[in-house]
C-alpha cells in the first residue's frame, strides 16, 4: 500500500483545506488538513503568502515559493505561484499535468471578487504564467465546472478568460465589486 506523507495546498479557502465557515457568516465546519494531521504524520505544502491562514500546524507546515520543487517517488513536482483567486494561490506541475486549484477552470477561472483576491494578478497568472506552458499540458482543475480535464492549448483557444487582449479589458469584466466578510 501507500502511505500519505504530504498534502499539497492550492490555496487556503475552506473548500480546499477545511475549517470553520464562521468567518464567512455560515455555520459548520468542513473536514480537511487538520483532520488529516490527526490521523497521519504528514507535511503540508502551502505557498508562503498563505502561511498565516493555516495556524497550528507547526513543523508540519512547509512554506513554498514559485518554482520550488518536490520529489515524489521518481517524479518531480514544480510549484507555480498563480495569485489572483488568493494571494498565495498555486498550481502544481507534474509530468505534463497541471493541477490548477481555483486558478484555471475548464472554460473559466477562479473568482476575483473575494477578500484577498486580485483581478490584475489573475490576469497575469492566466495570460503570462499558465499560457506559457506547453499546449499539450493536461489541465486538472480544482472544481469540475466544465469537465474533468482539458489542455492548456484548448483553454487558450476556447477559454474567454485566457483571451483578453489587455489587462484593462480583463478588469472591465473581472474588476468589479468585492464581497466582504461579515
Amino acid at each position: 500500500g501507500m502511505t500519505i506523507t504530504g498534502a499539497l495546498v492550492t490555496h487556503t479557502h475552506q473548500d480546499h483545506v477545511g475549517g470553520s465557515l464562521e468567518s464567512w457568516g455560515m455555520p459548520g465546519r468542513i473536514p480537511g488538513v487538520e483532520d488529516l494531521l490527526e490521523r497521519v504524520k504528514a507535511k503540508v505544502y502551502v505557498h508562503k503568502a498563505e502561511r498565516e491562514f493555516l495556524k497550528g500546524f507547526g513543523s508540519d507546515l512547509v512554506k513554498v515559493d514559485n518554482h520550488d520543487t518536490l520529489k515524489i517517488g521518481r517524479l518531480t513536482l514544480t510549484f507555480m505561484h498563480t495569485p489572483g483567486h488568493t494571494p498565495g494561490s498555486q498550481c502544481f506541475l507534474i509530468d505534463g499535468r497541471l493541477v490548477s486549484g481555483d486558478t484555471l477552470f475548464i472554460g473559466s477561472c477562479g473568482r476575483t471578487d473575494l477578500p484577498g483576491s486580485d483581478p490584475a494578478e489573475m490576469y497575469y497568472s492566466l495570460t503570462q504564467r499558465l499560457a506559457a506552458l506547453p499546449e499539450s499540458t493536461i489541465l486538472l482543475p480544482g472544481h469540475n465546472y466544465g469537465g474533468p480535464t482539458s489542455t492548456i492549448g484548448d483553454e487558450k483557444r476556447h477559454n474567454p478568460f485566457m483571451q483578453f487582449p489587455s489587462l484593462a479589458d480583463f478588469l472591465a469584466t473581472m474588476g468589479g465589486a468585492r464581497i466582504r466578510r461579515p
